[in-house]
């Protein structure tokens, strides 16, 4: 059997699409139309769970969702669909950087339409005030932005191994 063309340049393709965000996360892409979303509904899922979860409930479940499709394709067994996934997870991650890089200066535009600093809630000063970790924001900006990263390098190494791999035949093929 031969490695599977399509999926090969699919996962090559998205993996340096997703390695030209990790370059420069700042440029955005159209992931973050998706992802953001996915953040506002994280804020009402964990609403229940207190002021501080319902906060940091966006973050969390904007990589929470995509890595709930990687362990359904895991369960699968469908082992290349759940690293391209995974690409996903890694430029969630990024995206969340973006949001806690801007903890301090907070400039970036928010669903309200204005910036942190025009009185808009910003989620990510929040939660390293409340931590004390305000003044290490570039700190913890720099570790969420290399998981993302490494995420990133991780997922696309794992694509292209499975574009490589034969298909499994069907249960019905081998009967």
């Amino acid at each position: 059997m031969k490695p599977n063309l399509p999926k090969l340049l699919f996962a090559v393709a998205a993996t340096l699409y997703v390695l030209w965000i990790a370059y420069d996360p700042m440029q955005g892409s159209f992931l973050d139309n998706v992802d953001l979303p996915i953040h506002e509904t994280g804020h009402l899922l964990f609403r229940p769970f207190g002021e501080f979860m319902m906060v940091a409930g966006g973050s969390l479940f904007q990589v929470i969702f995509p890595i709930v499709f990687v362990g359904y394709f895991i369960w699968q067994r469908s082992f290349y669909s759940a690293a391209i996934v995974t690409l996903w997870v890694g430029q969630s991650i990024l995206n969340v950087w973006v949001y806690a890089s801007d903890a301090v200066v907070m400039q970036l535009v928010l669903t309200s339409g204005f910036t942190g600093s025009e009185g808009s809630f910003h989620d990510w000063n929040y939660m390293l005030t409340h931590f004390g970790l305000l003044d290490s924001t570039k700190g913890v900006a720099k570790i969420i932005r290399f998981a993302g990263t490494v995420t990133i390098i991780a997922a696309g190494a794992m694509a292209i191994y499975f574009s490589l791999q034969p298909a499994e035949p069907a249960i019905d093929e081998e009967l």
